[in-house]
């Protein structure tokens, strides 16, 4: 099974309501759909959301390092080649993570083809089943609270809650919430680099205090602050979670070396992919770290590959992968099956897709 073409496209799907973080309001997913074609008829879909935010990575930046640097390294190579491949996508061109995650998950996808096996099988198997939590964007306290009940009686039992523009609101937020669903239900906070060290040393400590029983809190400071990272971990009782601070293996690292953090955050957009995602799952198991997997604001394509990953690895304990449930329609078909908080992997060769609606690829 040769690689014969990588063609790019766009999906534009509304969201239910505005997603609003410390960083940025989205009111809807427009991302780039990649589909690989091989000699054999089999194709690989993969998906990358222009992040600049985050990972720095514009729609015109993913298109550009596609087509200008990843496509022409890997026309004509076999999928059974997968170290190889690899190689060649990561060094096609510096950084640019989101537009190899996205070619990187269409690989798998026609790798599990090749093979005839779903993705979280060849990774693992570990489970077929998992459940996510679900965001809540940073409003009102009245309104986040209002936000938090109807997640409850949809059947969530834990709330990831946007938090970081405001620390001292921020605790009123926290409070409305735990208020209104109780203590029953798990709340995560993501501050989203919101904060500066000594700020959220004394917003969580506020928190414990208040008794709010925080599960843990994701990116309290600016991605960079590794050593602000490590002081907030050292001088609080609520976990802390490393996101926007792990790109790379690398950093995956020395954030587990430095004990910078008790948890860390796996997002194939900011690892480049599967490929890197497993070393890190693999560096977590070793030192006895927990993962979570999350996702940017994605749609299904990039979200079932997350989902395929967190099947296979024990390693990833915490889930956070509710962005199609955000979105007001799917124009795929196939893939993971989103119930809500229950996400359920088929066992169709590969991420299972059979076609992304409406889309034009050029």
């Amino acid at each position: 099974m040769r690689i014969t073409d990588i063609k790019l496209g766009y999906i534009s799907v509304p969201l239910k309501k505005p997603f609003k973080t410390a960083l940025r309001t989205v009111n809807s997913v427009e991302d780039v759909v990649v589909r690989i074609e091989t000699n054999t008829g089999q194709v690989g879909y993969g998906e990358a959301p222009p992040t600049g935010a985050i990972t720095g990575d514009t729609t015109g930046a993913i298109i550009g390092a596609i087509e200008d640097h990843i496509k022409k390294q890997l026309i004509g190579m076999d999928i059974e080649n997968m170290e190889e491949i690899m190689l060649k996508l990561d060094k096609s061109v510096v950084r640019n993570t989101t537009a190899k995650a996205a070619v990187d998950i269409a690989i798998y996808d026609l790798y599990g083809q090749l093979y005839n096996a779903p993705v979280y099988k060849l990774l693992g198997g570990y489970r077929k089943e998992i459940i996510t939590d679900i965001t809540i964007s940073v409003n009102s306290p009245e309104e986040m609270a209002k936000d938090s009940i109807e997640a409850i009686n949809q059947g969530y039992k834990t709330l990831k809650i946007k938090v970081g523009v405001d620390s001292a609101l921020d605790i009123k937020r926290m409070k409305a919430i735990r208020d209104a669903v109780g203590h029953e239900v798990n709340l995560r906070i993501d501050a989203n680099q919101g904060w500066t060290p000594k700020e959220a040393i004394y917003t969580l400590r506020k928190m414990e205090d208040t008794g709010l029983n925080i599960e843990l809190v994701e990116q309290p400071v600016p991605a960079h602050d590794f050593e602000g990272l490590k002081l907030v971990t050292d001088n609080v009782s609520i976990p802390v979670l490393a996101d926007e601070s792990v790109f790379s293996p690398k950093d995956a690292m020395t954030i587990i070396q430095m004990r910078a953090a008790d948890l860390v955050n796996i997002k194939l957009m900011k690892t480049g992919g599967i490929h890197n995602a497993l070393k890190i799952c693999s560096m977590a198991e070793v030192y006895g770290v927990g993962c979570m997997i999350g996702s940017m604001l994605e749609a299904k394509i990039s979200v079932t590959a997350a989902v395929h990953l967190a099947a296979a690895k024990s390693v990833i304990t915490k889930i956070d992968l509710d962005g199609p449930i955000l979105c007001s329609e799917d124009p795929v078909s196939g893939g993971a099956i989103f119930e809500n908080y229950k996400i359920t992997l088929t066992d169709d060769p590969g991420l299972g897709f059979k076609e992304i609606h409406g889309v034009v690829y050029k």
